[in-house]
């Protein structure tokens, strides 16, 4: 018996519209052929349709896996050259023995200089590829996608994550990858709807754990177990960091049944989310009482997350608020991780306790105060490579279980120790600090460049975590960014 033979590919950006910086070519790691069927095991969304290839036993046609780390606009030319490699890989493999299905691994919330749109993009140009225009096409994407009417008509069904932070990254590949074996094995190609309810939400407002989410993914799960012809119910949080007409808050649809039903779902999932719209904006601690605060209590880890220098939102993680904010407080025992190549490149050469004067961070964002000017102390270097501590996190859906943060440095400034990395690192997995010799159990303050993904690695072993407000591009005073493009009206912006 013929193997089924399924063409496999990916496209990950998570894309800020409001921070200056292009994403070029040379900002994708890129994966081909076998270096694609390498994954199997890494913990990626990749690895998690391998599983299920392997188990039912498909031959994998894989193509092209472009990925990088959530950042500026991406260049049009960057997704015309995955389209070129696509577009062949397609029409190679229909010529060459034929397929029975596609499965593609996306975040969802790419823009392009030319393009709001180009996930919907990508599927519209596979299904006006001859062969391609009703093969299954199943697929894994992100929950804080920008889910779109394009995306929902060229697709069959594609997953959304459940979980945030992100652990089920890997499971939701699986489950999508299995409604793609489902229909294989007989049963009826399901379709997909969208519905874009009028509400942006910041990454903050997004946590599973938390109202609104919480009470939405349940009632997706319910709207799942009573409609068996509903294969999947996706609930996406959005992307409040691109400016683009859907960004926000979306619900979707994997069905065999009726667009009434299907709809009727929707209508249900917009009307809880308008009810609940409010809790997706939570309270925020201004940077000095949360300091005040750590300094009356003094055991630790306590945890300053600072969502405005997201890193896994795209924010550069260079921002220097918490950094001078505990200098400013004389607080010691802490540790800070900030993104900064010519940082690293100023210690070169450096012996361990020998004294620099050296420059840090504020470079990435005209919202920052500027850079840190100290007399820092050379503790150690390296490459910055490490292994995730945990498979299932937030990082690990991202990139897999091995990740570099480039050529790295430990330098001490009063008491603090600050961990430079010339590649920005989310602060998702222990290991980062631990791998370069600072024990995050050991510390009294942490500060954290994150939003809801640090909580799976962090809340652990915090006594206490405070989410600051403080300047950035990731802020979570949504009013404060200037959409152009975006509809209106969208709660909470006027």
């Amino acid at each position: 018996m013929t193997k089924p033979r399924i063409l496999l590919a990916g496209l990950f950006h998570e894309t800020h519209t409001f921070v200056d910086e292009i994403t070029g070519l040379a900002d994708y790691s890129i994966n081909r052929g076998e270096a694609i069927l390498a994954r199997r095991g890494d913990g990626s969304t990749i690895d998690g349709f391998l599983e299920v290839a392997e188990r039912a036993g498909w031959e994998v046609v894989p193509v092209a896996d472009y990925s990088a780390l959530p950042s500026g606009t991406t260049e049009q030319a960057v997704f015309e050259q995955f389209w070129d490699e696509l577009r062949v890989g397609i029409e190679t493999a229909l010529a060459d023995g034929g397929l029975a299905g596609i499965w593609l691994g996306l975040h969802g919330a790419m823009v392009t200089t030319d393009n709001v749109d180009p996930e919907g993009e990508l599927l519209a140009r596979i299904r006006g590829v001859a062969g391609a225009e009703t093969l299954p096409l199943f697929g894994v994407f992100d929950l804080h996608a920008t889910f779109t009417e394009a995306m929902a008509r060229g697709a069959n069904g594609l997953v959304a994550y459940r979980e945030n932070p992100h652990i089920d990254a890997r499971d939701a590949a699986v489950r999508s990858a299995e409604l793609l074996l489902r229909t294989l094995t007989g049963a009826a190609s399901p379709h997909m709807l969208a519905r874009n309810v009028p509400i942006i939400w910041p990454p903050t407002g997004t946590g599973t754990a938390d109202r609104p989410m919480r009470d939405l993914e349940a009632l997706a799960r319910q709207i799942e177990a009573e409609n068996p012809d509903i294969w999947a119910v996706n609930v996406v949080g959005g992307y409040s960091f691109s400016d683009i007409p859907n960004a926000g808050v979306a619900f979707s649809v994997c069905t065999t049944g009726s667009d009434e039903s299907a709809n009727a779902a929707l209508d249900r999932l917009e009307a809880l989310a308008l009810e609940l719209k409010q809790f997706g904006l939570p309270e925020e601690w201004s940077l000095e009482d949360a300091l005040a605060e750590i300094q009356r209590h003094p055991l630790g880890p306590q945890i300053i997350v600072e969502p405005s220098d997201n890193i896994g939102g795209g924010a550069p993680g260079d921002g220097t608020a918490v950094l001078r904010g505990l200098l400013r407080h004389g607080i010691t025992n802490a540790a800070v991780a900030i993104a900064d190549a010519a940082a690293v490149a100023a210690v070169a050469g450096a012996s361990p306790g020998e004294v620099r004067r050296l420059s840090i961070g504020g470079k990435g964002s005209r919202l920052d105060a500027g850079p840190v000017v100290v007399d820092a102390t050379f503790i150690s270097r390296s490459d910055g490579d490490f292994t995730l501590e945990d498979r299932n996190s937030h990082l690990a859906a991202m990139q897999g279980i091995y990740f570099s943060m480039g050529p790295s440095a430990v330098i001490e400034v009063r008491g603090i120790r600050i961990l430079l990395t010339s590649r920005k690192t989310p602060p998702f997995d222990l290991a980062q600090f631990r791998s370069q010799g600072i024990i995050p159990e050991d510390l009294w303050v942490i500060g954290v460049k994150a939003a809801v993904a640090h909580r799976r690695a962090y809340d652990p072993i915090a006594r206490r975590s405070f989410t600051v407000s403080t300047p950035g591009p990731c802020t979570s005073d949504l009013k404060s960014l200037p959409y152009r493009r975006l509809r209106r009206p969208v709660f909470p912006i006027s």
